[in-house]
């Protein structure tokens, strides 16, 4: 089960917040189709969050096809984002996993590292003249 972590002084609703570290563990392969969320009270229990909040960001992942709400038994998983490459025991991963380590060693923070991830995805998108499946254009937006 996903333990949710909510950051206050981020900037970012706590909703969004709850529905992308969702995103990522269905990414990821941490959360597989038919994986059961936490209740609304565990969230709120957890992180002292609104319930209102909680549930705003299962509607939306259910608009968004990626969960069903089922009432009397849970919030279920019904759709995975995994890729190949993603998964715990793939090699790209274990590379990315291995660079990480390397730049935290060498002294850069979090917001460095995903500076650095950001710029190379950009510049990757702009040398191939188009963002990848699943970008949406938000190297645009986040410049």
């Amino acid at each position: 089960m996903i333990d949710y972590r909510i950051d206050r002084g981020s900037g970012v609703p706590a909703y969004v917040q709850i529905v992308e570290q969702t995103e990522r563990a269905l990414r990821m392969g941490f959360l597989k189709v038919g994986d059961k969320l936490p209740t609304a009270k565990e969230v709120v229990a957890a992180t002292a969050i609104n319930p209102n909040t909680v549930l705003r960001a299962y509607r939306d992942m259910e608009q968004a096809g990626l969960v069903e709400l089922r009432r009397g038994l849970g919030t279920f998983v019904t759709r995975s984002l995994a890729r190949p490459g993603a998964q715990d025991d793939s090699p790209l991963r274990r590379e990315v996993t291995d660079w990480v380590a390397r730049a935290r060693g060498a002294g850069l923070e979090r917001a460095d590292v995903l500076a650095l991830v950001t710029a190379a995805l950009d510049a990757y998108a702009n040398e191939h003249d188009s963002p990848a499946p699943g970008d949406r254009g938000q190297q645009k937006e986040d410049a």
